[in-house]
């Protein structure tokens, strides 16, 4: 008989290939953090300590001139890509989304992440913090889930999806692919320790068990962005630091900065921001009351940031204890200015006070200061006014979403350990070149040895806009590698090159026109003090034609005019959430948008239908936290209802007796208009109790979806919550239905076709 074949043991074995990194590759660190000022580093001038941070700086290259965008999602977008944030589909904040290749709120098919390069080139990916890079409609558990981190390259993902949470109750954590229906915190639980926790966690998992795999680690903390929560025991620390005010610690981050080498001798402070609508008022002419709550605000911010510096620590001892510090390469940076959204007094209702800016009614002084013990815990969603932002983004001008300075110009620090850097110069120190958030994945991807792919799912790329630094790591003295850059955020616009800038300031709806533009020569005026425009009108036409051209080839048109319009126009798909829902026991808590678009601006009834004996008690159904929100409860055998303001106001219902066996209860919820909300309680179709003209929970409140049976995480109530925790009902729940209704007569949507008509008629 003929042989055929071989045996298995005699032929060579045949396995596919998978991606493989080079042995030794390095492991790299990306850690960004959220609205922190260009000046509240201790390594750039600040009273904070911070003192990883420093030791980074001084062990690394700290970049003096770094620049982000003016908004948190397009500069994640750009980080991530090495693309201009409109070019990669991300060009506002991902809470919108008006239609345009620009303004997606969602990373394009065609551009590549950080992540997804490093996987496929055999990089374990890594994702812990905030995301805020998918659409708000896309961030529940029905997805569509195809700009989630876990799906845009990285093969774990812990954190939120959102722009900002709770961070001693957060919201609504996401696991990979999964929301986790959390019920209690444990006590002393804050979110910033929480991912420091698991990145480290993350990093060890995957080295026990592929040693030889390099790491990306993106640990996007979403401090310091509002609400400011913050321990107690560092909030204390800052008890007086800031009663001198924002005058005088501005001042003196500035001399600071001066002495460290960060600022030029010869750049001037400018005066307070005193646009209209952008101004700050001279400390000294605040009364005692106020200055004594300014300074808690921004003493829980200086918590925040001294709690992110123990992060930095602590990821560093970690990779040191694994014996991975010298083989990493660690990128720090803020994603966009200090934040001026607690407006010209601050707030500890965060989630509400936006409404403020659009009409509604906003609670005043007096009622923050009943709060002032609170501020910084768990029952505040604390923002502190735009004076301290002003002195956050020491020495430049203006705030997050404005493309003057103020609202870019970051801190960023840059560390290459001994193994990574082996021949290749690396020399410690300041850096004074222009460079912008665009130029680090270009960067890192020289530093550790990857090529940049061509395609994704088989399409070309869009070709890359930033630049390595490499050189500019290597050489403190080299010429800029970035000589021009592109600016836009809602209208506002700018445009650097060699050393010269134009830059506009939208004060608010109308057309643009070239008169807007001002001009500086930043190679001797770094903080927009001496505008030149009336004495160059040919740089400015010429700088201006520039911009016009970039942002054509970019996506960056059309241009937001400021009539509302981007914010009510919504995908048609999106309608679906407007629908009735039935939610059954058991049921996890309701993702944040569904919830919100059942109550929003419009009138629902909420009927929930339960069998009763005496002594049953607990939560029916509640949705919202501490920011504000209502609750349904039963105790002592009759129906209660608590609406919770946001600004320390509890408004409750006494439903009355209710009777053993079956019962049908109703929550009316009415919008009458005027931005106003009216409630009324039925029991088995018969109205028990009406509270009429409360203020509307509007826009971002309630903040936490719908849970049935219970009040889980941040509670409606606080009293209820000290009690009973999250009060899981103890009789039958059969199921709860919300049945939205008609729109409040002055709905957006009812605007819609006006706005569109404003807008065009600025064209």
């Amino acid at each position: 008989m003929q042989h055929i074949g071989t045996t298995m043991a005699a032929s060579d074995p045949q396995w596919p290939q998978r991606p493989t990194a080079p042995e030794g590759a390095p492991n790299v660190v990306v850690i960004l953090v959220d609205d922190v000022g260009y000046a509240d580093l201790g390594c750039q001038g600040s009273e904070i300590p911070t003192p990883n941070l420093d030791r980074l700086a001084a062990e690394g290259v700290q970049f003096t001139n770094f620049h982000s965008t003016p908004m948190c999602s397009p500069t994640r977008a750009a980080l991530l890509t090495g693309l201009l944030p409109h070019r990669a589909g991300v060009g506002h904040v991902a809470q919108d989304d008006p239609g345009f290749p620009g303004y997606r709120a969602e990373l394009a098919d065609d551009v590549v992440t950080m992540a997804e390069a490093l996987r496929d080139a055999g990089w374990a990916t890594l994702c812990v913090g905030k995301w805020h890079l998918c659409r708000d409609a896309d961030t529940s558990a029905a997805g569509p889930m195809h700009s989630w981190p876990c799906q845009r390259g990285f093969e774990r993902f812990y954190g939120i999806l959102d722009a900002f949470t709770n961070l001693h109750h957060p919201h609504q954590l996401v696991a990979d692919n999964t929301h986790l229906d959390i019920d209690t915190y444990p006590e002393g639980y804050h979110l910033t320790d929480d991912l420091t926790a698991t990145a480290i966690a993350m990093v060890r998992q995957r080295k026990a068990v592929r040693p030889d795999q390099p790491f990306l680690l993106y640990l996007a903390h979403p401090a310091a962005h509002a609400p400011l929560h913050a321990r107690a025991e560092d909030v204390a620390q800052f008890a007086t630091v800031y009663d001198c005010g924002w005058d005088e610690i501005r001042a003196r981050r500035h001399a600071r900065q001066v002495e460290l080498g960060v600022v030029s001798a010869d750049a001037t402070l400018p005066p307070r921001n005193a646009e209209p609508g952008d101004e700050v008022a001279a400390w000294d002419d605040l009364d005692d009351d106020t200055r004594r709550l300014f300074a808690t605000y921004m003493a829980t911010y200086a918590a925040m940031v001294t709690h992110l510096d123990r992060s930095v620590g602590e990821v560093r001892a970690a990779l040191e204890e694994l014996g991975e510090w010298d083989n990493t390469v660690v990128v720090f940076m803020s994603d966009n200015g200090a934040s001026r959204e607690g407006e010209a007094t601050g707030t500890t209702n965060y989630y509400n006070h936006l409404a403020t800016q659009v009409g509604a009614e906003g609670a005043d002084l007096a009622d923050d200061l009943a709060r002032i013990d609170l501020i910084g815990g768990p029952r505040t969603m604390s923002h502190y006014p735009r004076g301290w932002a002003m002195a956050s983004n020491t020495p430049f001008r203006l705030y997050k979403r404005n493309t003057h300075a103020g609202g870019h110009q970051v801190p960023c620090i840059v560390h290459v350990g001994d193994d990574v850097r082996g021949d290749r110069e690396v020399v410690t120190g300041l850096r004074h070149q222009y460079a912008h958030c665009s130029d680090l994945w270009p960067t890192i991807a020289q530093l550790v040895g990857v090529t940049q792919p061509r395609e994704r799912n088989g399409r070309p790329l869009r070709s890359p806009d930033g630049v390595p630094l490499v050189d500019v790591l290597a050489d403190p003295s080299h010429p800029e590698v970035r000589t021009e850059q592109l600016y836009e955020l809602a209208g506002h616009r700018g445009l650097y090159r060699d050393g010269w800038e134009v830059v506009t300031r939208r004060g608010g709806p109308g057309p643009f026109h070239d008169g807007e533009w001002e001009l500086y020569h930043l190679a001797v005026d770094p903080t927009e003090t001496h505008d030149l425009a009336a004495e160059s009108p040919e740089r400015v036409s010429a700088l201006a034609a520039r911009w016009d051209q970039l942002a054509r080839s970019g996506d960056v048109y059309p241009l937001d005019e400021g009539s509302q319009w981007r914010w009510i126009v919504r995908r048609p798909e999106d309608k679906v959430h407007e629908q009735p829902v039935v939610l059954f026991p058991g049921t996890p808590s309701l993702d944040h948008w569904r919830s919100s678009r059942l109550i929003w601006q419009r009138t629902c009834d909420v009927d929930v239908d339960i069998d009763l004996r005496v002594g049953d008690e607990g939560v029916l159904v509640a949705h919202g936290d501490q920011g504000g929100g209502y609750v349904v409860w039963v105790a002592d055998n009759s129906l209660r209802v608590a609406f919770n303001d946001g600004q320390g106001h509890l408004h409750e219902l006494d439903g009355g007796a209710l009777p053993d066996g079956a019962v049908s209860v109703r929550l009316r919820i009415e919008a009458p208009g005027g931005w106003r909300t009216n409630l009324a309680v039925f029991v088995d179709d018969e109205e028990r109790s009406r509270l009429d003209d409360l203020p509307m929970l509007f826009p971002l409140a309630p903040f936490e979806g719908i849970s049935v049976g219970r009040d889980p995480r941040s509670p409606v109530h606080w009293d209820l919550h000290e009690t009973h925790g999250s009060y899981p009902f103890t009789g039958t729940l059969h199921r709860v239905r919300y049945t939205p209704g008609a729109p409040a007569p002055d709905h957006p949507e009812s605007f819609l076709d006006l706005t569109r008509q404003i807008g065009r008629s600025y064209e």
